[in-house]
């Protein structure tokens, strides 16, 4: 599982969104956000590239920071 920061979170409507837009992303499944947190995880179903993700959350609206 990987784990990645989200910044710019601020209520459950942000973690759907995150949540969506990092789903849509080729390879990974079984994402979890957690706002208290501010972080991602998801499991690849094939090696995803972290770029795709994080380009995924900048378009849905949020910043995707370090990997955890």
């Amino acid at each position: 599982m990987k784990t990645i920061e989200i910044k710019g979170m601020s209520c459950q409507h942000c973690v759907m969104t995150v949540t969506k837009a990092i789903s849509a992303v080729p390879g990974v499944a079984k994402v979890s956000v957690s706002l208290e947190k501010a972080q991602a995880s998801f499991e690849e179903t094939s090696p995803v590239d972290l770029q795709a993700v994080r380009q995924a959350v900048k378009k849905a609206g949020f910043e995707a920071g370090a990997e955890k």
